[in-house]
């Protein structure tokens, strides 16, 4: 079963556009995820908005740790 979460889809969409970052928060397995790679990808996809103009990061796998240095670089 799947729940669209409308409402928090409305609150992402309502800043879309205004140039701030978006930070997501939540408890652990409330959905978090599943919001912006599922509900808000199939929303951008239904738009137009190209495959290849959608970037997913996945910050928790191993391959990705160079991205989680909070080290700033030049």
């Amino acid at each position: 079963m799947r729940f669209l979460r409308s409402k928090y889809l409305q609150q992402l969409l309502a800043g879309r556009g205004n140039g701030m970052v978006k930070i997501i928060t939540g408890v652990r397995r409330c959905g978090k995820s599943f919001l912006l790679f599922d509900i808000f990808r199939s929303y951008l996809l239904d738009e137009g908005v190209s495959e290849d103009h959608i970037i997913a990061l996945t910050l928790d796998q191993r391959d990705m740790k160079t991205l989680r240095n909070r080290q700033l670089r030049n």
